[in-house]
């Protein structure tokens, strides 16, 4: 009786613990990894090392998600306009109000509750220059920290790319 009880209590110790960690990384942050070399040179410098790809790794902030706070040059996640299981994550270029020009030399004014996104290395991003500016609603969280690998910890910059956005007057 007494190892059915440890086991019955060690089980209510690690669903309790899990309970916790869930409601954290859905409410408050989560550690995310970055693939591929679209916001290169910010995350993924090197994707060529003697390992194969390191990938860096994000922590992403959730309380910008209550009422929508974002600035020009956040970095954020989010889920992909055109397949909802793909997260990407790009900086944010224009908010709405702000007039935005396109590839194909349209001006694009970013209607209330959207944002404008690109990657910082344009030659390998699909981003809003693609599929448009992107509903706010798809936005996960911002990027505040990389934190793998331990040699590039920092907090993540960020920029304003001055040629690539003009706010609303």
């Amino acid at each position: 009786m007494g190892s059915g009880s440890l086991l019955w209590n060690l089980t209510k110790k690690y669903l309790t613990v899990g309970v916790i960690g869930l409601t954290i990384t859905d409410r408050y942050a989560s550690v995310v990894p970055v693939r591929g070399g679209s916001m290169s040179p910010t995350f993924n410098p090197r994707t060529n090392t003697v390992l194969g790809s390191l990938d860096d790794r994000v922590l992403i902030e959730k309380f910008c998600l209550a009422k929508y706070k974002f600035s020009h040059g956040d970095v954020v996640v989010f889920r992909s306009p055109s397949d909802h299981k793909q997260k990407l994550i790009k900086r944010i270029i224009g908010l709405p109000g702000d007039w935005m020009g396109t590839p194909q030399n349209d001006v694009v004014k970013i209607p209330e509750g959207h944002c404008w996104v690109e990657g910082d290395n344009p030659a390998s991003s699909m981003d809003s220059r693609s599929f448009g500016p992107i509903p706010l609603g798809l936005v996960q969280g911002r990027a505040t920290t990389i934190v793998w690998p331990p040699q590039r910890i920092c907090q993540v910059e960020r920029r304003i790319l001055q040629d690539r956005f003009s706010p609303s007057a």
